[in-house]
């Protein structure tokens, strides 16, 4: 029995959420895409074996927020052995194009739309069992941004409300009310500071500047800004 850890990182790239993905180099599922990851050593750490994967295998080391996930472990989910996975999510925002290295004959950021989360019909196929671990990685982002400020990890540290919105609705895979998600957000205490500052300029049709915000201290929101259940269609006014 041997124990790994895959790595389901997210960001946003053009105003979409991306996936990084690797391609394998090795057997099993030699050409395959997969998360990044790999077998912990003796000696290792979960967490610090998770980073230390994805620095080998992506060359990405900018340490971004990074939790616990799940344990996956169907006894056939690998053909060598019986291999347990801890599974970790990463957020951040901005990171750069990864360099694949160590056993990895690629790494790309690959647009969530195309791993079946509302775009694509035919989702690109996984190794192992890490299309399961990357459905659970997207439900658990989504549903953090209901209850807790983890949207602005996307975001750079000076931000305005519609770049956090577009967070929203670029995860969620849905539209939000402009109004409504603004007077909601600024009703959550300790969810953003105004930073006392406008953008430098206005909108793309000449509008005014907007004002700038920045991450504030809340570890959870309260009211939380939840999503549109075809139940509740009155909880869409995030």
């Amino acid at each position: 029995m041997a124990v790994t850890v895959d790595i389901v990182a997210l960001t946003i790239r053009d105003q979409q959420p991306h996936v990084l993905l690797i391609r394998r180099g090795e057997a099993p599922y030699k050409g395959a895409w997969a998360l990044p990851g790999g077998f912990v050593q003796p000696d290792e750490d979960l967490a610090d074996a998770a980073l230390r994967e994805l620095a080998e295998e992506t060359h990405l080391t900018d340490g971004p927020h990074l939790e616990q996930l799940g344990t996956y472990g169907t006894p056939d989910r690998d053909p060598r052995m019986r291999v347990i996975s801890v599974a970790y999510l990463a957020l951040a925002a901005g990171l750069p194009e990864p360099k694949s290295g160590s056993d990895a004959a690629g790494a790309e950021w690959i647009r969530l739309a195309d791993m079946g989360f509302g775009g694509a019909a035919e989702p690109l196929p996984l190794a192992f069992d890490h299309a399961v671990i990357l459905a659970d990685a997207v439900e658990r982002a989504r549903a953090k941004l209901e209850y807790t400020p983890i949207a602005t990890s996307f975001l750079p540290g000076e931000f305005t409300i519609t770049q956090l919105r577009e967070i929203y609705e670029a995860l969620w895979n849905e539209p939000l009310h402009a109004a409504n998600f603004q007077r909601k957000v600024q009703s959550v205490p300790g969810f953003v500071i105004d930073c006392g500052r406008v953008t430098a300029a206005g909108g793309g049709k000449g509008g005014r500047r907007a004002r700038l915000y920045r991450a504030g201290d809340a570890n959870l929101l309260h009211p939380a800004l939840l999503r549109t259940t075809p139940e509740d269609p009155s909880s869409t006014e995030a």
